[in-house]
C-alpha cells in the first residue's frame, strides 16, 4: 500500500455523468490513472483522453505538473491535447463562419496551456494562423480571436520570432496604421509588434520600415489607457533596439512629433490614475531618453579641439563680458595668458592654465561642459551672479563653479542611472521630466543654484567640498521622492529643504537610530522588543490575509497575466489562482481554486536559490527580478514561485511566510519598522522624564542596616 503522502483524493467530472470520487496514486503512471478513469465510464481508446483542472485555468495535467494536484481538487476528464489540437486545427478551417468563430474562441482559450500549445504548434498551427491573417479575409471578432490565439501561442517561447514573413508584418502593421481600428485588434497588433522588435534583430528592421512614429501618435491621444500603454511599449521597443547611430535620429523624430507633450497631456495629466504597467513604460521611456546623454557623458574633451575650447571661451566671455581682447603682439601674449588664467580661476576650474583638462574624466566628460554652457546661455543672470559672487569672496569661502558643475553632473547621472538599461520591474518615473524638452539641462540649472545656496548656508570652504556635495545629493533625493509634477514644483520642494532643515531631519533620524544608548534605555529596548516584533508579525500576517496580485513574467516579454495569493484568516491555508486582469480590490477565497496547507510548506527560498531563477532565460540574468523572486517549497517536490511587484511586497511576503514557519523575520523592512516602533515606544514611555537626566548606571544599593528595629510589627 503506498504511503499517504503519495495519495491524493480528488473528484473527477465527465459531461452527463455523476462526478467520480477517487484516490490518485502519484507513483502510478498518468496513463494508467486515465485508463482507470475511462474504464469506470466504459470509455474506449483511453489514449484519446486526458485530465484537466476543472477551474478557470483549465490546464492539462501532465507528468511534469501532476505534483500540483491537491487533496480535494476537482478534475475533468477531457479529450487529450493531441486530439484537441487536431480537432481545432480542422475546425478553424471550417467553411461555416459561425463554426470557425467558435473554434477560434476555443483556440484562444486553450492556447494558454503550454501542453496544448506544443501539440497545436506541432501541427504547423502557427503557419495556419499567419496565413489566415495574411489572406485579409477575416475581420472583427474573427480576426481578433485569431490574433489572440497567435499571441498566446507565441508567449510560450516555443517558436522563434525570426520565422515570420514580410507579408505578415505588413498586415499586422496595417492594423496599427489604419485609424480608427477595432480596439481588441489594435491592442493585439501592438503587442505582436512589440514582441517582434524585442525578440528579433531582423524583425526590428522590418517593423521599423513598416510603422512610423507618426502612425503611433494618434493612439496616444485616445482615452483607452491599455492602448496607450501598448503604444508607448512599441515606441520603447523601437527606441531600445535601434542601432546606436540611429537613436539620436529617432529621438529627434519623437521631438518633432511632440511625443513628450502628448504624453504629458493625454497620459500623465489625464483625469485618471496611472496603472503599474503604464508607469513602467513611462519609466522605460524616461531611462531611454536620458541614456541619449551617455555618449557625451563618456566623451573626453580633446584639449586640441578648437570648437570645444571655444565653449570654455564662451563661458568666460558671458561671465566677464570681455569686450576687447589684447592683440597678438609679443608684448601682450603673456598678459593675455595671465588674464585668462585669472578668469579661469574665478570660474572655478581646477586647472587654471588649461581648463580643458578638467573635462577629460569620464563620467561626466563633455556632458558637464554642455550643462555649463546651457546654464550660461539660458539663465544668464543666475550664471553671472554665481560666478561674480564667488569670485569676490575670500578665497577660502568661494564656491568653485567649474568643479561644482563637473561633480554635480556626475552626481545627476548617477541618480538618474544614465547609461544603464531599464529594469524589467521598476515603475519609478518622474512626471517633471516630461514637462520640458531639455529636462536634464533644466534639472542641472536648478541643482547648480541649489549647490551654491547650500554652500553659502554651510559657510563651506574648499576642504568641505565633499560634505557639501553629500548634503546636495540628500536634498535632491528627498525632493525627488515626493514626485513633483513639474520642475517648478521640484524647485519649491528644494526651497523647503535648506541646510538647516536637512540638519533637523538628520538629527531626528539620528535620535531614532543612535541616541538612547545608555544602559537603562538599552535594557528597556530589550524588554519592549518582543512586543514590537509580535506587532510586526501580526501586521505581516494580516497583509498576507489581504493577499497580493502577482504578475507573471517570462524571459521573452512582459505579460499582462496575473495570479493572486492570500492566506486564510485562520493562517492554515494559502489560497491562490490565476486572474484574467489585475483586480481592483481583494479577491475572495472561494474564487481562488488552488490551496496549499501551511503545514505542507518545507521551506521558503529567495533570489538565485529559487527554482524559477535557475531556469535558462533572461530572468536569470535580470538583477532586479532576481531581487524580487521567492519560492515556497512543499511536499512531493512541489513549488510555488513568486516575483513580487516591488521590494515592499517582497519584504512583506518573505517576512510573513517566515513568521508562519516560526522563523525570524530578516527583511530590511522589518529592521526599519522595528527601529521606528521601538523609538516611538521609548519616547512615549519617557515623556514623563523629559528634561530629567537618566544616569548611565543604576544608583548603588546601600548597605544593609545593623538592625531592623525600625520595621513596624503588626503584632
Amino acid at each position: 500500500m503506498p504511503p499517504p503522502a503519495d495519495i491524493v483524493k480528488v473528484a473527477i467530472e465527465w459531461p452527463g455523468a455523476f462526478p467520480k470520487l477517487m484516490e490518485i496514486d502519484q507513483k502510478k503512471p498518468l496513463t494508467a490513472i486515465i485508463k482507470e478513469v475511462c474504464d469506470g465510464w466504459s470509455l474506449v481508446n483511453h489514449e484519446h483522453y486526458a485530465l484537466q483542472h476543472a477551474d478557470s485555468s483549465s490546464f492539462y495535467i501532465t507528468e511534469k505538473n501532476r505534483n500540483e494536484i491537491k487533496n480535494g481538487a476537482i478534475l475533468r476528464l477531457t479529450t487529450s491535447p493531441t486530439q484537441n489540437a487536431l480537432q481545432l486545427h480542422e475546425r478553424i478551417q471550417s467553411s461555416s463562419m459561425d463554426a470557425k468563430l467558435e473554434a477560434l474562441k476555443d483556440l484562444a482559450s486553450y492556447s494558454r496551456d503550454i501542453t496544448f500549445a506544443q501539440e497545436f504548434i506541432n501541427l504547423d498551427g502557427i503557419s495556419l494562423l499567419t496565413q489566415m491573417v495574411e489572406s485579409g479575409t477575416d475581420f472583427g471578432d474573427m480576426l481578433s480571436f485569431t490574433l489572440t490565439a497567435f499571441v498566446e501561442l507565441m508567449d510560450h517561447g516555443i517558436v522563434s520570432w525570426d520565422t515570420f514573413s514580410v507579408a505578415f508584418i505588413k498586415k499586422i502593421a496595417s492594423y496599427v496604421s489604419k485609424f480608427p481600428t477595432d480596439i481588441a485588434i489594435l491592442q493585439r497588433s501592438l503587442a505582436i509588434l512589440e514582441s517582434m522588435v524585442l525578440n528579433s534583430h531582423d524583425l526590428y528592421q522590418k517593423v521599423a520600415q513598416e510603422i512610423t512614429i507618426g502612425q503611433l501618435i494618434p493612439h496616444l491621444q485616445g482615452a483607452d489607457q491599455e492602448i496607450q500603454t501598448y503604444t508607448i511599449a512599441v515606441i520603447n521597443a523601437l527606441f531600445l533596439k535601434a542601432p546606436d547611430d540611429r537613436r539620436q535620429e529617432m529621438a529627434n523624430i519623437l521631438a518633432q512629433k511632440k511625443l513628450r507633450g502628448i504624453i504629458l497631456q493625454h497620459v500623465i495629466r489625464a483625469q485618471r490614475a496611472i496603472n503599474n504597467e503604464m508607469a513602467h513604460q513611462l519609466y522605460v521611456l524616461q531611462v531611454l531618453t536620458f541614456n541619449l546623454l551617455e555618449d557625451r557623458m563618456m566623451t573626453k574633451m580633446d584639449p586640441q579641439d578648437q570648437a570645444q575650447r571655444d565653449i570654455i571661451f564662451e563661458l568666460r566671455r558671458i561671465a566677464f563680458d570681455a569686450e576687447s581682447e589684447p592683440n597678438n603682439s609679443s608684448g601682450n601674449v603673456e598678459k593675455r595668458k595671465s588674464m585668462y588664467t585669472r578668469d579661469y580661476k574665478k570660474l572655478g576650474f581646477i586647472n587654471h592654465v588649461n581648463p580643458a583638462m578638467d573635462f577629460t574624466q569620464t563620467p561626466p566628460g563633455m556632458l558637464a561642459l554642455d550643462n555649463m554652457l546651457y546654464f550660461a546661455k539660458h539663465q544668464q543672470d543666475a550664471y553671472i551672479r554665481i560666478v561674480l559672487e564667488n569670485s569676490s569672496r575670500e578665497d577660502k569661502h568661494e564656491c568653485p563653479f567649474g568643479r561644482s558643475s563637473i561633480e554635480l553632473t556626475k552626481m545627476l547621472c548617477d541618480i538618474l542611472k544614465v547609461g544603464e538599461l531599464p529594469s524589467e520591474t521598476c515603475n519609478d518615473f518622474h512626471p517633471m521630466f516630461f514637462t520640458h524638452d531639455r529636462s536634464f539641462e533644466e534639472f542641472f540649472c536648478i541643482c547648480i543654484q541649489l549647490l551654491n545656496k547650500t554652500w553659502k548656508e554651510m559657510r563651506a570652504t574648499s576642504e568641505d567640498f565633499n560634505k557639501v556635495m553629500q548634503v546636495v545629493k540628500e536634498q535632491i533625493m528627498r525632493a525627488l521622492t515626493t514626485k513633483p509634477s513639474s520642475l517648478d514644483q521640484f524647485k519649491s520642494k528644494l526651497q523647503n529643504l535648506s541646510y538647516a532643515e536637512i540638519l533637523k531631519i538628520r538629527q531626528s533620524e539620528r535620535m531614532n537610530q543612535e541616541d538612547f544608548q545608555s544602559r537603562p534605555i538599552l535594557e528597556l529596548k530589550e524588554k519592549i522588543q518582543p512586543e514590537i516584533l509580535e506587532l510586526i508579525k501580526q501586521q505581516r500576517l494580516n497583509r498576507l490575509v489581504e493577499g497580493t496580485c502577482f504578475r507573471k513574467l517570462n524571459s521573452r516579454r512582459r505579460q499582462d497575466k496575473f495570479w493572486y495569493c492570500r492566506l486564510s484568516p485562520n493562517h492554515k491555508v494559502l489560497h491562490y489562482g490565476d486572474l484574467e486582469e489585475s483586480p481592483q480590490g481583494e479577491v475572495p477565497h472561494d474564487s481562488l481554486q488552488d490551496k496549499l496547507p501551511v503545514a505542507d510548506i518545507k521551506a521558503v527560498v529567495t533570489g538565485k536559490d529559487c527554482p524559477h531563477m535557475k531556469e535558462k532565460g533572461a530572468l536569470k540574468q535580470n538583477k532586479e527580478v532576481l531581487e524580487l523572486a521567492f519560492s515556497i517549497l512543499f511536499d512531493s517536490n512541489g513549488q510555488l514561485n513568486f516575483i513580487a511587484p516591488d521590494k515592499h511586497e517582497y519584504c512583506v511576503w518573505t517576512d510573513g511566510l517566515n513568521a508562519l514557519l516560526g522563523k525570524d523575520m530578516m527583511s530590511e523592512l522589518t529592521r526599519n519598522d522595528l527601529d521606528t516602533l521601538l523609538s516611538m515606544e521609548i519616547k512615549l514611555r519617557l515623556l514623563d522624564l523629559e528634561n530629567i537626566q537618566i544616569p548611565d548606571a543604576p544608583p548603588p544599593i546601600p548597605k544593609e542596616p545593623s538592625n531592623y528595629d525600625f520595621v513596624y510589627d503588626c503584632n
